[in-house]
């Protein structure tokens, strides 16, 4: 078991140690979803104190650019909690970042997921185009699919 595994079950059960050693790099995607895994849902930290949930999330984004596959079904997964706060870690540290890196390979399951499902499609509202997706032809498809959204939630 890595430090980094080790760390978030401290976390986990000592809600007063300092978090913000979870964005460390975890030696594989694996280990770094199943270390998140271990905390969320959770709940939102305090005001002024960090949210390991959210280094949660930062640990998984370190693995956008070389474990796309792995990142996209965690991001699935948590893209449709309740949580408001959770889905916006979600769409900030993970989805608008698989769209600026491999915008081609998931952005039709992007608008499958989002089309089908309110709680992502709200995820994916809250995401900024970066990278790949401001090109021209793909921001197009994008600002597409979010106003296809926003036309639904009317």
């Amino acid at each position: 078991m890595g430090r980094g595994v080790k760390l978030v079950e401290s976390i986990a059960r000592d809600p007063g140690a300092r978090p913000f050693d979870m964005a460390t790099r975890y030696p594989t995607v694996h280990e770094a979803i199943a270390a998140a895994d271990r905390i969320l849902p959770g709940r939102v930290a305090p005001p002024g104190e960090e949210d390991p949930r959210w280094q949660a999330m930062i640990a998984v984004g370190h693995f956008v650019e070389i474990e796309p596959e792995a990142v996209w079904s965690f991001a699935r997964r948590w893209g449709t909690s309740p949580d408001d706060d959770l889905r916006m870690a979600v769409a900030t540290l993970l989805l608008e970042h698989l769209l600026e890196y491999h915008f081609d390979a998931f952005i039709t399951r992007v608008e499958a997921s989002a089309l089908s499902n309110g709680l992502f499609a709200d995820t994916v509202c809250s995401c900024w185009k970066m990278g790949q997706a401001e090109e021209p032809s793909r921001a197009a498809r994008f600002d597409r699919l979010i106003a296809s959204i926003r036309g639904l939630a009317q």
